[in-house]
């Protein structure tokens, strides 16, 4: 096949399906994925997409939003990774918040080795991932069933949240930028997704540093508002992915870089780089946290004395556990 029937068909895949990987390509048009990466800068040179890591999308920072099954193939290690990483924030017996998206789905699969955890989520891939852990409550909201990324939405999930109050969110998007914070290209999805992050004290984001600098319609979680952001290491030379983190910390967000399965960030012995312990998986990750150089705003309509369950439970376990069963004889 020619390089132009090549990049034709490349260009037809992207723009039918908004997003599709390196490896699909390859696949499609029966070629390396060093000659479909070539073919790829060469359409971005031209205007026709954007290159992202580990596959293309539609150019410009506002396209349509691609379905599951494009996203599901994109940065695959990264979401592992994140992943990995976030589950070592929940601690056993917790009430958390799990928005809809397919990093967040990788994070469910590995909540269910933590004992007495409850769940509320308005995601059916979230919810079929702790489906059968015998030790974790799922709560799922109403709502109409939105198909391309099999969650949740309206009003009737809007109002199914109202009243909760939970430790932590732990939520997902489409870009997240330091001047906006964390956006979607969906109106409804943005909308449950800033319900969710009213009931919650702290507000964790996992997003892989393809999406750090992207930019899209619907703001769903204002920089001040994001507690922690759980992300990848970005190329040294992706500046933009770069210069968008030190613009978070300089905001106040604390900063957890994992590393990807095919490689640890960092090394274990380097300043401000440790092992996340605990039971994460085959590959033991590298986690670097930015400290806060200020306290974060409380979450509006949390409420007001509500803390995490760590230091709930440093303080006073038996309260811990009356909270929590509190909230499920809700």
């Amino acid at each position: 096949m020619f390089a132009a029937e090549r990049r034709q068909l490349i260009l037809e895949m992207v723009r039918a399906n908004g997003a599709v990987s390196l490896r699909e390509l390859a696949r499609v048009v029966q070629t390396s994925e060093v000659t479909v990466r070539r073919d790829v800068r060469a359409l971005e040179a031209e205007g026709l997409l954007d290159r992202r890591h580990g596959g293309a999308v539609l150019p410009g920072g506002f396209t349509r939003e691609s379905g599951f099954p494009q996203k599901s193939h994109l940065a695959t290690a990264e979401k592992t990774a994140i992943a990995d990483l976030a589950a070592g924030f929940v601690e056993e017996g917790e009430a958390i918040v799990v928005g809809a998206g397919t990093t967040t789905q990788e994070l469910a699969r590995r909540l269910a080795r933590v004992p007495g955890l409850t769940v509320v989520t308005n995601s059916l891939l979230v919810a079929q991932a702790l489906a059968h852990a015998n030790r974790v409550e799922v709560v799922m909201t109403g709502g109409t069933l939105r198909g391309s990324n099999y969650a949740l939405v309206g009003s009737g999930a809007e109002q199914s949240l109202q009243g909760l109050r939970v430790s932590k969110a732990f939520l997902s998007g489409s870009g997240l930028t330091a001047e906006r914070g964390l956006s979607t290209s969906n109106m409804l999805s943005a909308s449950v997704d800033r319900a969710l992050v009213q009931a919650a004290a702290e507000v964790v984001v996992l997003a892989d540093h393809s999406k750090l600098g992207t930019d899209t319609m619907f703001q769903t979680v204002p920089t001040d508002v994001i507690t922690r952001l759980v992300t990848d290491e970005p190329p040294a030379h992706d500046d933009r992915a770069g210069t968008e983190l030190q613009a978070l910390a300089d905001q106040g967000v604390q900063i957890a870089v994992a590393g990807s399965s095919g490689g640890a960030t960092g090394n274990p012995g380097a300043p401000g780089a440790q092992v996340a312990g605990g039971d994460s998986g085959p590959a033991r990750q590298q986690r670097r946290d930015v400290p806060v150089p200020g306290p974060r705003r409380q979450v509006p309509g949390a409420a007001a004395g509500l803390r995490s369950a760590t230091a709930l439970g440093e303080q006073n376990p038996g309260a811990e556990r009356a909270r929590v069963a509190d909230l499920r004889r809700r």
